[in-house]
């Protein structure tokens, strides 16, 4: 179970990857331990616990150092622009962290957005080509992000958010800020790294819009 920044809990089916290192003269790991260690979070991961996650898993396996990847598909509830429709959109979400040097934690997000072509607007007499984009960011900062604050950030630096469900006054939203907010791929990056820079609690990102 996930717990999100509302203080609520989703379920949700997670690829998990853990790791230790092992000092020279080790041949291998106590392979049931990780799981232990993980059962005792499996209701409780967040983006503030992950830290906690890997020391606790470096501390059971007595390891120089640890590791831990958490991976799902999280779903948002999301309101239309205008009817206020009720919809859900799905992230791809990747929740990292590591103990060595020291503990740091990654969030990673990879949000649907609308993207429209500026040159396209510019040569046409009317219209402009609009095109579905995916906009990924990987984070690494204090404890406090949260993983409904960097799809914020993302989907702010898109010409258009995504919108699951969309009546006839929904449509004519959509196209229009689109219209009005034409943007490369570079354009979006260029935008999303400003929005980060600006965000006190965001040490370092990568970021990419295809």
């Amino acid at each position: 179970k996930l717990l999100t920044s509302a203080g609520t809990s989703q379920s949700m089916s997670a690829k998990v990857d853990m790791y230790v290192a092992l000092e020279p003269e080790c041949k291998g790991t106590h392979m049931s331990r990780f799981l232990e260690v993980f059962s005792s979070y499996s209701e409780k991961i967040s983006s503030s616990n992950m830290c906690s996650l890997a020391s606790k898993i470096k501390e059971k396996l007595n390891a120089p150092s640890a590791e831990v990847i958490v991976s799902f598909t999280y779903f948002q509830r999301k309101l239309a622009p205008v009817t206020g429709s009720e919809g859900f959109i799905d992230y791809e979400i990747t929740l990292a962290a590591k103990t060595s040097p020291e503990p740091t934690c990654f969030i990673e997000v990879s949000a649907p957005a609308t993207s429209l072509c500026p040159c396209s607007k510019e040569i046409s007499k009317y219209g402009a080509h609009n095109q579905r984009c995916r906009i990924n960011a990987n984070v690494r900062g204090s404890e406090n992000i949260e993983i409904d604050d960097l799809i914020r950030h993302i989907e702010q630096a898109s010409s258009c958010e995504v919108y699951s469900t969309l009546k006839r006054p929904d449509e004519k939203y959509v196209t229009e800020k689109a219209y009005e907010n034409p943007k490369f791929v570079e354009d979006i990056v260029r935008d999303l790294a400003i929005l980060l820079n600006n965000d006190a609690r965001i040490h370092w990102y990568e970021i990419s819009s295809e």
